[in-house]
């Protein structure tokens, strides 16, 4: 359905002229966010382990809450670099505890240490986390043909998100719910959730179509 200025649901048209996803507007961090980042196909292990337990901060929280504390998150957590955070200990979850930069949140702290040890037992199984990530990449066929407000509102999850979460939960991860997975899929490009008519689209598709997809041991 579209606004009285014929700009379809869920976009914003901005001065210049071009359309954006709406979520996308109203803050810097946020715009800046959308413009150069979300969506961006991502096959680097440590970025989508630092996604991964990003996600799982914000649960119950603003997305600017965690994007105004990213620097913060990245230097209390070794710039989550895996086998580091894999040998934190109690000495570790007091001084993250204490840390006012980060979100103090002691499970989600704990899960992110535990999601370090998880992510190094699945990099050993499956090769990377990267090739295991994109093994849940949904076929073209289980997309919505065109991705408008109303198609995003209907699927906080997917079959896939869920199927990821599950597996995740049986390699011993923790704080990776079917609705944290499907926003990893969103922001590390496994799907492109930018609406039909935001410029940022059709870029998104272009990268999505040159990547050479890492391949799966499982």
């Amino acid at each position: 359905m579209s606004g009285p200025t014929d700009v379809p649901c869920g976009l914003r048209r901005r001065a210049d002229g071009t359309l954006a996803c709406s979520w996308g507007e109203g803050h810097d961090d946020y715009a800046a966010y959308h413009d150069t980042e979300w969506g961006l196909p991502v096959t680097d292990d440590v970025a989508l382990y630092e996604r991964m337990c990003l996600e799982g901060f914000q649960a119950g929280l603003s997305w600017l809450t965690i994007l105004r504390k990213r620097e913060n998150f990245r230097s209390a957590f070794r710039g989550f670099d895996i086998e580091t955070v894999a040998r934190f200990g109690q000495a570790d979850v007091e001084r993250l505890l204490a840390d006012a930069g980060i979100v103090r949140h002691r499970g989600k702290i704990e899960a992110t240490i535990n999601n370090a040890a998880a992510a190094l037992e699945t990099i050993a199984a499956h090769g990377s986390l990267a090739a295991f990530f994109w093994s849940f990449e949904p076929t073209p066929a289980a997309r919505p043909a065109i991705v408008d407000d109303e198609s995003l509102a209907a699927m906080p999850t997917t079959p896939e998100s869920t199927a990821l979460s599950q597996a995740l939960r049986r390699l011993g991860w923790r704080f990776v719910g079917p609705t944290t997975c499907y926003a990893l899929m969103q922001a590390a490009g496994i799907v492109n959730d930018h609406l039909q008519g935001c410029w940022r689209r059709p870029a998104i598709e272009a990268a999505r179509a040159a990547l050479t997809r890492p391949s799966c041991m499982r």
